[in-house]
């Protein structure tokens, strides 16, 4: 059985979580164009080594990050979003770009 540390909820087993793809930085909405966005949603860098993931403990909804080796499946670190991200993302109100 492999065991994954929720920050919340502490150690659970992994399949009560859902791993949700690479943290990687969102563009700017009003100054990105619809490739770009398709581009951030549907595309991953698919690094060997080690990758921030967006991790979900599905039962309490908790969202946070883990560090995972991908070579060897190893989760290194979890965290709260929080550690990496202060605030929410500001969305500025105007027409998207075409």
């Amino acid at each position: 059985m492999k065991i994954l540390r929720c920050p919340l909820n502490g150690a659970r087993n992994i399949s009560e979580f859902a791993c949700l793809g690479e943290v990687v930085e969102m563009p700017e909405p009003a100054e990105t164009g619809d490739d770009a966005w398709a581009d951030h949603v549907w595309n991953e860098n698919n690094t060997a080594g080690v990758v921030r993931e967006w991790w979900c403990h599905l039962p309490s909804s908790t969202w946070f990050i883990a560090e995972r080796d991908t070579v060897t499946d190893e989760i290194l670190r979890t965290y709260p979003a929080s550690e990496v991200y202060g605030q929410r993302r500001d969305f500025k109100a105007g027409t998207p770009p075409t």
